[in-house]
């Protein structure tokens, strides 16, 4: 079974590719994620059969989260993919995610809240695991949107 990972709510971009859930090549991109993902799948579908694909659904950049949800779930419709989402916390230690300004993302007991740190945070990255727990993922795919109160 080969299986896609997709983060793609920070920059860099990265794709993990895995064989019975081990991680055996990545691929990544600097560009915005309405250019870098359509070139780097179509890379990727030359050259792997792929069974599923796994993303990170939100908590991020509101951009980023449209254009891997609309190219993602195009991608399932047409190519008959299932389709797997998750928040963003399990793949970066539980770190803060940027929102905006010197706001942030938190979760707490299965919560995710918005918060303002006096400072900001350095970049936190998102890795890619050596091994896909999918139980991680879920069917709900939908954009996860974390709006501040105005």
């Amino acid at each position: 079974m080969t299986d896609l990972f997709v983060i793609s709510i920070s920059t860099p971009i990265k794709i993990g590719i895995y064989e019975d859930t081990k991680l055996i090549k990545t691929v990544s991109s600097e560009e915005k994620t309405s250019d870098s993902l359509p070139k780097l799948f179509n890379e990727i579908l030359k050259n792997y059969t792929i069974d599923s694909i796994y993303f990170i659904n939100g908590p991020g950049s509101f951009m980023a989260i449209k254009a891997s949800y609309i190219f993602l779930k195009t991608l399932s419709i047409i190519k008959g993919y299932p389709l797997f989402a998750s928040d963003g916390f399990a793949f970066n230690n539980n770190q803060p995610i940027k929102a905006h300004g010197t706001s942030y993302f938190m979760k707490e007991n299965g919560k995710i809240y918005t918060v303002k740190l006096d400072r900001q945070k350095s970049h936190i990255s998102f890795d890619l695991p050596e091994t896909l727990d999918k139980s991680l993922f879920h069917q709900e795919c939908e954009p996860l949107y974390i709006l501040p109160a105005v």
